[in-house]
């Protein structure tokens, strides 16, 4: 037994010299964008010492979590992406500060933004989702998944945080969505639970190819509908019902509707009705 534990112990340790290691604590990240998350949006006004002081400890708690992971990058290096990220979160605070206003105004369960920035599970995937993609854009790797899956984890909500997502965006109930890493969605769209945005193929050579959907604005799409495929389209001003499949491009102005097959009804005579409406 002692001689068995021995050779684990040296198969381990061989192991970890190479690729077998986490790289970093998962937890301190996700301290971090809690406390980022914190500062954004406060349980009451916070004095400006007091957000400053804040300020400056969650840049340095990114400093010191880019130079776990990146270990090949210079000091210079990583000053300048933890700069370039808390440069960029004004427009990051003023597009989530739009996200949560479109919930209010299109919500009617909705009854003020306390409510939306304590218990909406869509707000917090979507705010998650901002963070980790701002990330993703300076080429920093493992943080900006972390987060993704942190909030997965939190919401029950999948977003891979280089999938492209216009503003505003809302998310209703949310279990069970999933956002995949090639998607885009135009501003003003709105999607219900069990929505997946996915591939239709699968192959590993395909990681550099377009394989999730496009939706362009002012597209709302109900509950448990499945849209696959990275040439399928969904047009603008478009309704896609629940529980339909959907692999081919809609056309703007188009409802589309489940039944024994899904029933398409082109040029919707009303858009503005029928924005967010359930």
């Amino acid at each position: 037994m002692v001689n068995n534990e021995e050779t684990f112990f040296q198969i381990l340790n061989e192991n970890q010299k190479h690729i077998w290691v986490r790289n970093i604590d998962s937890s301190k990240i996700f301290s971090w964008v809690d406390g980022l998350f914190l500062i954004l949006f406060p349980e009451k006004p916070l004095e400006i010492n007091e957000m400053k002081s804040l300020w400056y400890a969650n840049k340095m708690g990114l400093f010191i979590l880019i130079s776990k992971i990146s270990k090949n990058k210079s000091k210079d290096e990583v000053s300048e992406l933890t700069n370039s990220f808390y440069d960029k979160l004004p427009d990051l605070y003023n597009s989530l500060q739009k996200d949560a206003m479109a919930i209010l105004e299109t919500d009617p369960a909705a009854d003020c933004i306390a409510e939306i920035l304590n218990s909406y599970p869509g707000f917090l995937a979507i705010a998650f989702y901002r963070i980790a993609h701002s990330i993703s854009e300076m080429n920093v790797e493992l943080l900006p998944r972390i987060i993704s899956e942190y909030a997965h984890s939190k919401t029950g909500i999948d977003i891979h945080p280089k999938a492209t997502i216009g503003i505003p965006f809302v998310i209703d109930h949310g279990t069970g969505i999933v956002i995949g890493e090639t998607a885009v969605i135009g501003k003003n769209v709105c999607i219900y639970q069990g929505v997946t945005l996915g591939a239709l193929q699968v192959y590993k050579d395909m990681e550099e190819t377009k394989r999730h959907p496009t939706v362009e604005d002012n597209v709302v799409i109900y509950a448990n509908a499945t849209i696959l495929g990275g040439s399928t389209t969904i047009g603008n001003h478009s309704i896609i019902g629940g529980n339909t499949f959907v692999t081919k491009t809609v056309n703007p102005f188009t409802m589309v509707m489940q039944s024994t097959k899904n029933n398409i009804i082109n040029q919707l005579e009303s858009v503005e009705n029928n924005f967010f409406s359930i």
